[in-house]
């Protein structure tokens, strides 16, 4: 600041010597001319940074780095004019309540780059480590990096302005502890949240089952979002779901394609004490050979699971490549053994029951005999 005031009164010394209000004129339109050609320098020079240092990945990806860059050099600029020239006219209040208004109005490049910064940090180090520390550090820091700064630019704001701002952080605390009593709902799913994120039993793009479900819809579907209060899943009825993390972490969690997406489908029938079993074995396994998606290793077995009150029951298991194609597999082999057994004369059973009516005839009581004494 002492250095620009330097220059201002040297700049203004070579001018003729006017009136104190054409003096004030004369500083400001000196003031905004050194803003200018500086601001004209500045942006030369980051265009030329910007060239030489294109060549690096992070600069290629994030090439709204520079423009953050401008626009904090820009407020750099404008408070040290800004500082000056309220300076010149000796309102010392203006001056604080303008140092307040550049630090609020420096949070958001700030902010940006950091998310920035995060994003790229996670992508180049959390992802190619084994520990999972990382990964919640990083999406923690991206998730809450805006309130963090801004937080501080409000508390530094203060600060300039002259308020005291302990006490407000103390009053910040015990308000906190009284807000978490009232939100411990809220907090818990933000607590599961995290352990979601440190455990992984899911990840986005898996297919798990869904329990709550609206009745008589899908009852599986693929996580879409894991958030830190819910988890969003969509059905395979294109219904999204969105699920508090804490009744998640209570529940045991059926994942499909956890460890890869081969899955065994595993497909009831039965058949009439009366049928060939072997021959029923052998048509379901030439059903489910023609199946194109149905893994040939290990291949498709039939076994006896039990015998039923009026058939045989039979299970078909068979390894898909695809554990999204679960039903369209029991669908499409179910369908074609109806068919099949249909052709070969074997019977599907269903529950019968032999209805005897009994009939029972009342007669009348027999009449008594009257007119003999004894």
């Amino acid at each position: 600041m002492q250095t620009l005031s330097a220059f201002i009164a040297k700049l203004q010394a070579l001018l003729p010597t006017n009136p104190p209000y054409l003096i004030v004129v004369e500083k400001v339109v000196l003031v905004l001319v050194v803003f200018l050609l500086t601001w004209f320098v500045l942006v030369q020079i980051v265009h030329l940074v910007e060239r030489k240092i294109r060549k690096y990945e992070f600069i290629r990806v994030n090439t709204v780095v520079f423009k953050l860059i401008r626009r904090a050099l820009f407020l750099m600029l404008l408070l040290a004019a800004g500082s000056y020239l309220i300076q010149q006219v000796r309102l010392p209040l203006l001056e604080i309540i303008f140092h307040a208004f550049i630090i609020l109005w420096l949070a958001k490049p700030v902010k940006d780059f950091l998310i920035i910064s995060v994003a790229y940090l996670q992508k180049k180090v959390a992802r190619q480590t084994a520990s999972k520390i990382d990964d919640i550090i990083f999406e923690l820091l991206s998730r809450f990096a805006g309130i963090i700064i801004y937080v501080t630019a409000i508390v530094l704001a203060l600060d300039t302005l002259g308020f005291n701002v302990m006490p407000f952080i103390a009053g910040a605390g015990v308000a906190g502890i009284a807000i978490g009593f009232a939100a411990k709902d809220t907090l818990s799913n933000l607590i599961a949240g995290i352990l979601l994120i440190i455990d992984r039993p899911f990840e986005v793009g898996d297919r798990i089952e869904v329990w709550s479900a609206p009745a008589g819809s899908s009852t599986w579907g693929d996580v879409i979002d894991i958030g830190l209060r819910a988890t969003k899943i969509k059905t395979t009825d294109n219904i999204v779901i969105i699920i508090p993390n804490n009744e998640i972490m209570l529940r045991d969690i059926i994942n499909y394609t956890t460890i890869s997406e081969k899955i065994r489908v595993r497909i009831n029938i039965g058949i009439a004490y009366d049928a060939d079993v072997q021959q029923a074995k052998d048509i379901i396994l030439q059903v489910a050979a023609t199946a194109k998606w149905v893994s040939a290793d290990p291949p498709p077995k039939v076994v006896v699971r039990n015998f039923g009150e009026s058939s045989v029951d039979l299970q078909l298991r068979v390894w898909i490549a695809d554990a999204r194609r679960r039903m369209d597999t029991i669908s499409y082999i179910t369908d074609r053994i109806k068919a099949a057994f249909d052709e070969q004369g074997i019977e599907i059973p269903y529950p019968k029951r032999d209805i005897y009516i009994r009939r029972e005839i009342t007669l009348p009581p027999a009449e008594s005999k009257t007119g003999d004494t004894v």
